[in-house]
């Protein structure tokens, strides 16, 4: 046991695989674990590296591995699998991963603390709430067309909509259909104060976070945005330039490039699907008031709105406000708006 000096941990919901090697990289154990036999089990050995896939409970269990004197590295499951020698086990896997964590070119994920964890569950929980409010509101505006109630879209005619039925003095719809149609207004009165609930939450939050705060600053990235980007960007140094964060949210072209020739596809769409949507949300935003003319906008993105497609240019954009939000975090700095000449 005390030759270990790296293991393979291959993590699971409750069967665990150990792969362990010594310094001269043999195989010393190769065993599965119950998941209460986890902590046990590495609190005899002596301190040595764990590789680990990052998943949803990679973070946990580094954090109680790190608390016991291991050091903890976390990979992306893409970056491992190339390493996985012919069949797919979890025996394989964890070789795999006691391979992949030694080499020198692998990329690491750093590990999250809990209230990082914390804040990004509150953004999941908004992100699915706001899904089944859009589900309730499709619902009811389907089934009062079917007796002929047609609103607008937008906030005004769901409540219009919601005043509908709740209102027993008219006839528009019947009786047995407005006690189905009440629970539905139901469900969306309560997604709405739940919504409301976590956005004052993730507010609070957003203040107390100095860094937060200060991603605030560029145009397009409110509290909702600027609070993700914190709590998922653990330490932004680990990117060596802020087109390297853009990439790793999924705002570059696809490559497929070869023989010297440069092929730039369409936008990969890797990465972080939930960042990228609030960044090309935010840059929306931002070019609509700068085509109105309501808002002050940098010059880059009045003069790319002038040449380029819209959504073209709100990619661009986002683009653009991944690489300030790195060099915002990385230089402890505040946005200075240039003003268009």
């Amino acid at each position: 046991m005390r030759e270990i000096t790296t293991i393979g941990l291959d993590i699971a919901k409750h069967v665990f695989q150990v792969h362990g090697i010594n310094g001269a990289g043999s195989v010393v154990i190769r065993r599965k674990l119950r998941r209460s036999e986890v902590l046990g089990f590495f609190e005899k050995l002596e301190p040595c590296l764990v590789g680990m896939e990052a998943c949803a409970t990679a973070h946990y269990w580094a954090r109680s591995l790190v608390a016991l004197g291991h050091e903890v590295k976390l990979m992306p499951p893409t970056y491992v699998k190339p390493y996985v020698k012919r069949q797919k086990n979890d025996a394989a896997d964890a070789a795999a991963i006691c391979e992949a964590v030694t080499r020198p070119t692998m990329r690491f994920v750093p590990v999250k603390g809990k209230e990082q964890q914390g804040v990004l569950m509150l953004h999941r929980t908004r992100e699915l709430l706001i899904r089944q409010r859009t589900m309730l509101i499709n619902a009811l505006r389907a089934h009062l067309s079917e007796f002929g109630i047609v609103m607008r879209q937008g906030i005004a005619g769901v409540s219009t909509l919601i005043t509908l039925v709740e209102d027993d003095e008219h006839d528009l719809i019947p009786e047995i259909a407005r006690d189905a149609l009440l629970a539905l207004v139901a469900q969306l009165r309560d997604a709405y104060e739940r919504i409301s609930a976590i956005d004052h939450r993730i507010l609070a939050w957003h203040r107390a976070n100095e860094a937060s705060r200060r991603l605030e600053t560029i145009p397009g990235i409110g509290p909702i945005t600027a609070s993700a980007l914190v709590a998922t960007i653990t330490d932004p140094s680990l990117f060596s330039s802020g087109r390297q964060l853009a990439a790793w949210i999924g705002l570059v072209p696809r490559q497929n490039s070869s023989g010297g020739k440069q092929r730039l596809g369409r936008i990969s769409k890797k990465g972080d699907p939930y960042l990228r949507r609030l960044l090309v949300i935010g840059a929306h935003a931002v070019l609509r008031f700068a085509r109105r003319g309501k808002a002050q906008t940098t010059t880059w993105a009045t003069g790319l709105l002038a040449r380029k497609p819209y959504k073209l240019a709100a990619v661009a954009l986002a683009n653009k406000m991944a690489r300030i939000v790195w060099a915002l975090l990385t230089r402890n700095e505040e946005f200075r708006l240039q003003p268009a000449s």
